[in-house]
């Protein structure tokens, strides 16, 4: 099977606080924009200033407010060029106005929000069916996601678990995504949220599945479908479950701590990298970086 041709972008958030699901709470005035240094690094990759990127705000509570959000953050950076799609309703989904705006854009952005309306808004229509072909047969065609977002452009997503109850069986429920991505788990708003815990039950209970766990203003560009380079200023965790040993997660009864034996954890920092299939850390990821060698001297 040949490798997707397109690339994705999986971003931390830090922007649409539309709906907290941990708590139910909505915020309004608490719009603060990821880094435009990340904004800027999805619109090199689009094809520069000039690129078509469609906002799909679907995620959101508040998508008027994402949207003017969006428009603004990228004009900051001389993008003008620049679409909102509100698809609310799987009929929005079916709209021909929309599948015909995907078929001649550069790229899109999913907003962050709630990521079951994600996966329930647009799963099985012709519309993501169109975004996956041109994200797999497309040079260059951009996936960009933030927080709720990035959660669901894998096979396996979480959708609810509340962190302080992570390391309870049954806390964190887990679906389909967008399918973008095979064999990884991606969780957001990483350290400020405390989800380490909750990104560990979701690889115990699926190790073939690497967990990715995306701090604000931070992200990961992925090309073939394998290859992940960390960027923006904050960190990102992987969590690798094949070398697990011990694992009480089948056997107990909901509401039971977990335990893990074995369980890999790799930090990365901008430039760092990890290899998805071969599940291997990369200390330089980007091509054509110099690898910084010790010199010994005599």
């Amino acid at each position: 099977m040949s490798h997707p041709k397109g690339k994705l972008i999986a971003i931390g958030g830090a922007e649409d606080k539309g709906t907290n699901l941990e708590t139910g709470q909505v915020y309004r005035n608490n719009l603060n924009f990821f880094e435009l240094g990340i904004l800027r690094r999805v619109v090199e990759e689009t094809g520069g200033p000039a690129a078509r990127i469609e906002v799909i705000t679907t995620a959101s509570m508040i998508p008027y407010e994402v949207g003017e959000n969006y428009l603004n953050a990228f004009g900051k950076i001389g993008c003008t060029n620049i679409g909102v799609m509100h698809i609310r309703t799987r009929q929005d989904a079916m709209s021909n106005e929309y599948i015909e705006r995907i078929r001649h854009c550069d790229g899109v952005m999913f907003s962050g929000g709630n990521q079951l309306r994600l996966s329930a808004t647009d799963g099985g229509t012709e519309f993501l069916s169109l975004l996956k072909k041109r994200y797999k047969e497309e040079e260059g065609f951009v996936v960009a996601g933030t927080s709720a977002g990035a959660m669901a452009m894998s096979n396996t997503m979480i959708y609810e678990g509340n962190a302080a109850r992570a390391h309870l069986k049954g806390e964190v429920k887990i679906t389909t995504g967008l399918g973008f991505l095979d064999n990884v788990i991606v969780d957001s708003h990483f350290e400020k949220r405390g989800r380490f815990g909750r990104l560990s039950q979701a690889v115990a209970a699926n190790p073939g599945c690497i967990g990715i766990g995306l701090g604000e203003d931070t992200g990961m560009l992925i090309t073939e479908g394998n290859k992940m380079e960390a960027i923006g200023s904050g960190l990102v965790i992987i969590i690798d479950g094949h070398d697990i040993l011990h694992s009480n997660i089948a056997d107990i009864p909901d509401g039971n701590p977990i335990s893990l034996e074995n369980l890999k954890v790799h930090f990365c920092e901008k430039g760092n990298g990890y290899l998805i299939k071969e599940r291997k850390f990369l200390p330089e990821a980007s091509e054509g970086s110099v690898i910084r060698k010790q010199v010994d001297v005599e």
